[in-house]
């Protein structure tokens, strides 16, 4: 598959690492596109690139590349998909998909009219060990969940610090790794919640740098279950996770990066499950994608539009609550 990446940022370079090392099973880095021809050209001299572009539009309308990977900032997004899309080209987007359900569903809309693959670049989706997990709830082996926590923070410093928090560009913790609290506790419970209560603190600049969200969901058994995120931007929290059943216990020490976790089932049984990264996690996102896309499907079966738009309205439910709107949204 030859892949274009949109932006040269730190994820961009990730991704395109990535590629690169997986060449033998067809992938190919073709061009690389950014908004100044110097910082497209460095990218693609350290990746080794054959193409530049100093335009998206322009790599989006080549006919060298077969999908493309977004990485631009979070209000770019659901232009700089649509435009791909009315390009003709399959599309992998990093997360957040789009700043709001609503831009999401349209997207998703047009890439089934168009016939094309397009996908949130929500990786743990598919890493092993989240899927092992997933493997082991819907088996039973925990029974009937009754809490869920996780937790993410991290210290940003600089001209980084300012970005992340840019109201202009979609800023703010909830957006940029709360959504991987939110996208864990969908991909334990398939659904949103029935309720939710949650403390926020806010920049000067109006998003958010710190919340911790508590969530109530119904079972058909009536009992219920719990769930609490804890997400920030300035504080170092390690990304620990827990999934309290009825009959057994995961813990992770790592959600965000899981390669183990540990299950301590109520009959005394413990064990560690292991499956370390084959590169550093991203592959199995452009594995799931580059499959899709040979076998002429629009989405993905593992990540579905469905799941991206439940964390999505979630995310637009969460924001409401804070009153924490754009600029570009008023």
């Amino acid at each position: 598959m030859k892949w274009g990446i949109m932006a040269t940022g730190s994820i961009a370079q990730k991704f395109a690492s990535t590629v690169n090392r997986m060449t033998d099973e067809g992938e190919i880095l073709q061009a690389v596109a950014s908004r100044t021809k110097e910082s497209a050209e460095n990218f693609a001299r350290q990746h080794r690139i054959p193409e530049v572009f100093d335009s998206y539009k322009a790599m989006a309308e080549s006919d060298s590349v077969d999908v493309i990977y977004i990485a631009t900032p979070n209000n770019m997004h659901y232009e700089n998909v649509k435009m791909c899309l009315l390009a003709g080209k399959h599309v992998l987007c990093e997360k957040p998909f789009t700043t709001s359900a609503a831009q999401a569903q349209e997207l998703y809309a047009l890439a089934e009219e168009k016939g094309l693959f397009l996908m949130e670049g929500f990786w743990i989706r598919f890493l092993p060990v989240l899927q092992k997990m997933q493997e082991l709830i819907k088996e039973g082996k925990l029974g009937e969940i009754r809490y869920i926590r996780s937790e993410y923070g991290f210290v940003a410093k600089g001209d980084r610090k300012v970005r992340k928090f840019n109201p202009q560009l979609g800023g703010g913790a909830l957006l940029d790794i709360g959504i991987y609290n939110l996208g864990f506790l969908n991909m334990i419970m398939g659904k949103n919640p029935d309720s939710f209560t949650s403390d926020v603190h806010m920049t000067d600049v109006g998003t958010d740098d710190f919340s911790v969200i508590h969530l109530h969901y119904s079972q058909e058994n009536g009992q219920g279950a719990e769930a609490v995120v804890t997400t920030a931007i300035g504080l170092d929290i390690q990304r620990k996770a827990a999934v309290i059943g009825t009959k057994g216990s995961i813990y992770l020490d790592d959600f965000q990066k899981a390669e183990t976790m540990t299950v301590s089932l109520s009959d005394g049984e413990e064990y560690e499950i292991e499956i370390p990264f084959e590169i550093n996690g991203f592959e199995y996102q452009i594995r799931e994608a580059s499959n899709c896309i040979r076998e002429g499907r629009t989405h993905s079966g593992i990540y579905t539009p469905q799941m991206s738009l439940q964390t999505l309205s979630l995310i637009d439910d969460i924001r409401a609550g804070w009153n924490m709107k754009f600029p570009f949204e008023k």
